[in-house]
């Protein structure tokens, strides 16, 4: 693997930040490879969509009620011990795992548990490591290293779970083993990175500067418009959780197809993403953003419906493509609608919505597959999708009419 041709140039340069980078793919790809066990073995043991999608609820929990911690650490404490922490966290989890499968004592409750681990994990690396990246370069090259750190998750979101699929058909405990080996090797590259010193003074977050940021995006009507509708549209969407059902018992290819079937969005994001970097949107934004969000919807449906694997793979491929368009879009007008001053507090909030909506997205999708089956429950999903974008547009008429990424006034001026 390597660093991105466009932002190599300089980025190479930054010994941090490469280090930073390789350890980022390393945790992630494990990461990844640990999701993709931890749902084949949850269905393999329960046969139940439902615990399924308590995997989801289970990763909800740390998610909201560790936020303010998370971020009030971040910003009083060497960020490089919290990432650090958190990467234990899952050697732990790993190996809870591994001990489990080779004793023969693996158990339905044991990966919930190591869920949770995983879930409390996940909000402290997340969050601290984006948090870290502007300390690793100079100020020119944070663009691109921010860039150069989101294709580092999508390469892992890519080969992780093709990986970890096959590993898994040959012999299961070697992939929460090479977790274990992955995750113990992040630690050591997040150990040997030296952020640049810097003598800025920042006030540390607090509870009423969060209600501030909920204040702020309830009272700017396109702003709520923008983070609502990437809640409720993920909320509905969602299709992770019931990968392992469709891999097992629709279209019967196996832990190896589940790994294609967890890494085709991805690829799809991914080749999106370069092409957005050649050819970036300018025109008619919110025209595209309820476009792609439709296309969303379509493409779940389509999954939802095919037997066929090759179909499944393009509906997914189709699925992350549109989805990236649309976190482009929301992400830029989000940071167009929010000044300096309160950028911070909302990107947090808007973080936390993210986050939520994934989680809560995959334990919907368990409850309506227990009840109604896996196939009905995409579809409502998918459908679900669609009727949000319409609703959306006639709620936020002034979303619908953004021609361009700039404020409001201006926005309005011109159109």
């Amino acid at each position: 693997m390597s660093l991105p041709s466009q932002s190599s140039s300089g980025l190479l340069h930054q010994r941090p930040f490469v280090l930073f980078w390789t350890g980022r793919v390393a945790s992630s790809m494990a990461y990844q490879m640990l999701a993709l066990v931890i749902g084949w073995q949850v269905y393999e043991l329960t046969n139940s969509a439902f615990d399924l999608g308590l995997v989801g609820l289970i990763q909800f929990v740390p998610a909201v009620g560790l936020t303010l911690l998370v971020g009030h650490a971040a910003d009083r404490y060497d960020r490089r011990l919290l990432i650090r922490g958190a990467q234990s966290v899952y050697v732990l989890a790993a190996l809870m795992i591994t001990v489990a499968t080779l004793t023969g004592l693996l158990s339905r409750n044991l990966l919930f548990v190591a869920v949770f681990l995983i879930g409390c994990g996940r909000i402290f690396e997340a969050t601290t490591m984006s948090a870290l990246v502007p300390a690793l370069v100079p100020p020119p090259l944070i663009s691109r290293a921010v860039a150069a750190w989101t294709s580092a998750n999508q390469t892992a979101i890519i080969c992780g779970p093709a990986l970890g699929g096959l590993i898994y058909a040959v012999q299961p405990v070697l992939v929460t083993a090479l977790c274990v080996a992955f995750f113990a090797t992040a630690i050591t590259l997040i150990s040997l990175v030296r952020p640049r010193e810097t003598s800025e003074a920042r006030e540390p977050p607090t509870f009423s500067s969060v209600l501030d940021g909920f204040h702020y995006i309830f009272t700017r009507h396109r702003l709520l418009g923008v983070v609502t509708l990437d809640l409720f549209v993920v909320l509905l969407g969602g299709v992770t959780a019931l990968l392992p059902i469709y891999a097992r018992d629709i279209l019967e290819v196996g832990p190896i197809g589940l790994g294609l079937l967890r890494s085709a969005p991805a690829a799809g994001a991914l080749m999106t993403a370069i092409v957005l970097s050649r050819h970036p949107i300018e025109r008619h934004i919110g025209h595209k953003m309820f476009a792609v969000v439709a296309i969303y919807g379509l493409a779940t449906v389509v999954f939802g419906i095919s037997t066929w694997f090759p179909l499944s793979l393009l509906a997914l491929a189709v699925l992350g493509a549109s989805d990236a368009v649309s976190i482009v879009v929301r992400f830029s007008l989000v940071q167009i609608e929010t000044p300096d001053v309160m950028r911070g507090r909302v990107s947090a909030i808007n973080y936390l919505f993210v986050g939520s909506s994934n989680t809560l997205g995959d334990f919907r999708a368990g409850v309506n597959a227990e009840g109604f089956g896996a196939v009905a429950s995409v579809l409502i999903g998918g459908i679900g999708s669609l009727l949000v974008a319409a609703i959306w547009m006639l709620i936020f008429p002034d979303l619908r009419r953004i021609d361009r990424y700039q404020p409001p006034e201006q926005d309005s001026a011109r159109t």
